[in-house]
């Protein structure tokens, strides 16, 4: 017999093993080895999360109770993977062209990106979702107390609460730590989808050791099986057809409207392809789930004592054939079953309060521009994901403890399932009705939640609880033509088939009606357009018309969200893209609408648009747009298609002319002034050494002021030197005419030796560097690198205006190179004067305060160049920030082969 502390004990290892995989998952992951983990069999297995502990403990009592009933719940899935599976391959396609993140976010985008739709799509999600999640910690809980029975000790409820309580405190942990890694939906949870992988065939094994069992173990075999089957009155079939016709639907339409499902089958989705295998190994799966269900049903009737709990056959049918090892195996097959369905759908529902909820009201807080400019948005989503997890299961928690673990919660399942179901109308509607509008599936939605809630989910707690008996009887107010289980008169229904029935009927019918009497935006007729033709467009049409904002805020915008890296790869593969050199390009209507796609990765569609919309400060649709969405003729809108390439091919050539024009001109004149500067640069020195050294020649003066004077002329010779050592210096770069002293160093030891040599003494800049620092080895000409950092440090010295100056010295390491950051915390650099800093002739501050002639900067860039890296002015950091990339490749024997 196990005892109840090797089983606590076994759970825990288990969990043990479950963190393992998540965390190796995760690493290799990030280490960019992660093939394996975008393979069709790990898609299919996650999809497993749709057999939850209601379907590993619950099908066996729903065939002890109902006969062969419960097969509804495997057939619906089935069907839709096997016959409607085009619609599944549409779902993927829009995930991926418009970087879906949740079954709201889909929602919400293809109506025009509305906020509002957003929320009501996760407030039904967030109802029907909670009382199922009470269910696993049931189902859990339920377990843990079998074997403490089996041990001699029968649990109360303060017990019972206690260990749910446990449950929820170690999901949650797990789930925040796995499931709130970043906010990119392409960087995908890794971890979580491999644990859910794990699981699924746990449970699978699980549930086909205890079926073998019983066949073999204990009715002797399949032809002694099937006569104890013959034998049962759970083959008679006694089922009302539309009951199963009604089910089947529900199980279907619950496979792709449970958040958890959309989660793993369109977010986690790697490969569109994967789907073809899905189609047909998911099926399997199911069937395999269903083999021994009707067996385990049969043979805990006739084994175990009447009123046993039937939703437990499968734990305790080994357990009173002394098959401990067995019924641990089972044990981690259902705990398995309810912790993956808790924490995929914590994720997904932590998503859609974070990003349809939270983030709107947030913004809606700050006027304008601030919401999005001020404090670091992507830390506020993360700790709304964190925080709504934490919710979620909160409420799971407390719905078990209100309704007790009674019977009301074991047949919730069903009911979450028809609550779930009310986003399908709007969900299919939108992707294959182009004339569905906001309107038309807002009041739809509202319709049907309305009457879920009124026929199904309140009265699943029972009559007196939260409505009373005679409201059942006689309607509210005596209308018995609203009464809960008797809608408009019609009585006799199954009450599920009759709450089902009304609620679809009314929903659909709301949100055509709606939908025909209303007028879509052209925000809604675009994307309408894209989801419903997705196959012939993957990308959406630019709806951008207004390109108010800069780059530069732009990027302070996307860094707050994605982080300081990809913001920055996006917005320098952007500029590439248009020919220009730096990590700012020319702000488009198509760069916005790139932009918006990227953020919808992170916070959702819905979320990105009113952001972008916030700092851009209008939107609006072209006229060519409206004609592409009016006009369905392909030629048209290949015709229009190129006419809008043609313009806006020249639109770069002109914007690229200008830009040219513009930098020539302020060269020209920095050129005039560069020329002024070193010709007084060159006189003033050659004035001073030529008026003392006469005077010295003369011997007029002797002692102390001959002393003086040839200080003098030494200091400005060395001044003269250093003025035509530097522009030696940039010529020779520029000549490739250098030799390369390739040596091996510390960065550290670099940078402490151009700390040493930019002359900070007496200075009050302080130098921040980041702990990478130290740890970083590189293979490069190393004196010249030194020149290089030592002129940062100089000019941010120089030139930092801050009450109290700061540079801040990071590295990354990128693969094939270095990248090091030289940031301070002053003013910056004004735009206007970023393209020209590194150009010869170029000078944005008053050279008396440099003391200099301009070049460092221009040297720096050609110092780099010749170590096979470059230096680029990094905007959008509050600041001046430069940043150099040093390949890690050792370097060639002359500067000028590299």
């Amino acid at each position: 017999m196990l005892s109840f502390n090797v089983v606590i004990a076994i759970s825990l290892c288990y969990v043990a093993i479950l963190f393992m995989v998540a965390f190796m998952a995760e690493r290799r992951a990030m280490m960019g080895n992660a093939t394996w983990l975008y393979s069709p069999l790990i898609y299919t297995l996650s999809l497993s999360i749709y057999c939850t502990a209601w379907t590993f403990y619950g099908a066996v009592g729903y065939a002890a109770r109902s006969g062969l009933e419960f097969a509804t719940i495997y057939l619906g899935p089935t069907l839709m993977m096997i016959g409607w599976w085009w619609i599944l391959r549409k779902l993927v396609r829009i995930g991926r062209a418009q970087r879906i993140t949740s079954i709201a976010d889909l929602v919400s985008s293809r109506f025009g990106k509305s906020t509002s739709l957003g929320m009501i799509v996760t407030v039904i999600s967030v109802v029907a979702a909670t009382p199922y999640i009470a269910l696993q910690l049931q189902s859990v809980t339920l377990s843990f107390a079998v074997f403490a029975q089996s041990n001699g000790h029968v649990w109360r409820d303060a017990e019972l609460n206690a260990t749910a309580m446990w449950v929820s405190v170690g999901l949650v942990i797990f789930t925040v730590i796995f499931g709130t890694r970043n906010l990119d939906a392409n960087e995908r949870h890794h971890g979580i989808v491999m644990a859910i992988a794990v699981e699924a065939v746990v449970k699978l094994v699980a549930l086909l050791a205890v079926g073998v069992f019983v066949v073999w173990g204990v009715a002797g075999g399949p032809s002694e099986m099937l006569t104890r089957i013959d034998a049962s009155p759970i083959t008679l079939w006694d089922h009302n057809g539309g009951r199963w016709i009604s089910l089947l639907f529900l199980s279907a339409a619950a496979f792709i409207c449970l958040p958890r499902m959309f989660q793993v089958l369109v977010v986690e989705n790697a490969d569109e392809r994967h789907l073809a295998i899905a189609s047909w190994a998911f099926p399997a799966y199911l069937m395999l789930m269903s083999l021994f269900v009707v067996p385990i049903a049969v043979v805990g009737l006739d084994l175990l004592p009447t009123g046993s709990n039937p939703d437990l056959f499968v734990l305790t049918v080994p357990l009173s054939q002394g098959r401990d090892g067995l019924a641990m195996l089972s044990f981690l097959g259902g705990f398995s079953s309810a912790t993956s369905m808790v924490m995929v759908a914590t994720i997904a529902l932590a998503t859609m309060v974070s990003n349809h909820i939270v983030v709107p009201i947030w913004l809606s807080m700050r006027p304008n521009q601030q919401a999005v400019m001020s404090g670091d948005i992507r830390h506020v989503i993360l700790l709304a994901r964190r925080l709504s997890i934490a919710a979620v299961l909160f409420l799971g928690f407390i719905y078990y403890r209100v309704s007790g673990g009674g019977t009301a919660l074991a047949a919730i399942g069903l009911v979450s399932f028809s609550g779930a179901v009310q986003i399908l109308p709007a969900m299919i509607g939108g992707i294959f009705w182009r004339g569905a509008t906001r309107i038309g599936a807002a009041a739809g939605l509202i319709v049907g939640l309305t009457l879920w809630l009124w026929t199904l989910f309140l009265p699943s707690f029972g009559a007196d609880a939260l409505i009373s008996q005679s409201v059942f009887d006689n309607g509210p107010f005596g209308l018995s033509w609203l009464r809960p289980q008797a809608l408009f008169g019609i009585s006799g229904l199954d009450p599920l088939v009759h709450g089902i029935l009304w609620s679809m009927i009314l929903n659909t019918g709301t949100f055509i009606i709606g939908s025909l009497v209303s007028f879509p935006t052209p925000l809604e007729r675009l994307q309408g357009a894209q989801f419903v033709n997705i196959f012939e467009h993957s990308a959406a049409a630019p709806a951008w018309t207004n390109a108010a904002a800069g780059a530069e805020d732009l990027l302070i915008m996307a860094q707050r969200i994605m982080g300081s890296t990809d913001a920055q790869a996006i917005f320098e593969r952007e500029a590439t893209r248009q020919g220009k050199k730096g990590y700012l390009p020319e702000v488009t209507p198509a760069f916005i609408e790139l932009l918006e796609r990227e953020l919808a990765g992170s916070v959702g569609a819905a979320t990105a648009h009113a952001m972008v919309g916030q700092l851009i400060g209008g939107s609006g649709v072209s006229v060519e747009d409206l004609i592409a969405v009016a006009d369905e003729a392909a030629q048209i809108l290949e015709y229009s298609n190129r006419l809008e390439a043609k313009s806006t091919e020249q639109e770069q050539t002109a914007r690229a002319l200008r830009d040219a024009n513009a930098k020539l001109t302020a060269l020209s004149i920095q050129k005039d002034a560069f020329l002024s500067q070193i010709s007084h640069e060159l006189r003033t020195p050659m004035t001073s050494i030529r008026s003392f050294s006469d005077i010295l020649r003369d011997g007029e003066v002797g002692g102390d002021a001959q002393k003086r004077y040839s200080g003098i002329i030494h200091d400005e010779a060395i001044r003269l030197t250093r003025l035509l050592d530097d522009l030696l210096d940039l010529s020779v770069l520029e000549n490739g005419q250098v030799m390369l002293n390739e040596q091996t160093g510390s960065l550290s030891a670099l940078l402490d030796r151009a700390i040493g040599g930019a002359g900070l003494l007496g200075s009050n800049l302080k130098i921040v560097r980041t702990p990478e620092v130290d740890d970083v080895t590189i293979t490069t000409d190393l004196d010249r690198l030194v020149q290089v950092f030592i002129n940062l440090i100089a000019n941010s010295r120089k030139y930092c205006d801050a009450r109290h100056p700061r540079l801040k010295i990071s590295v990354f390491d990128r693969g094939s190179h270095f990248y090091i950051d030289f940031v301070d915390n002053g003013s910056g650099i004004a735009a206007d004067n970023q393209q020209l800093i590194f150009e010869k002739f170029s000078r944005v501050a008053d050279g008396s305060k440099a003391g200099g002639a301009g070049l460092g900067l221009a040297i720096c860039r050609e110092i780099m160049r010749r170590l096979g890296g470059d230096i680029t002015y990094l905007p959008g950091q509050y600041g001046t920030a430069f940043r150099l990339r040093l390949p890690k490749k050792k370097l060639k024997n002359t500067l000028g082969e590299l």
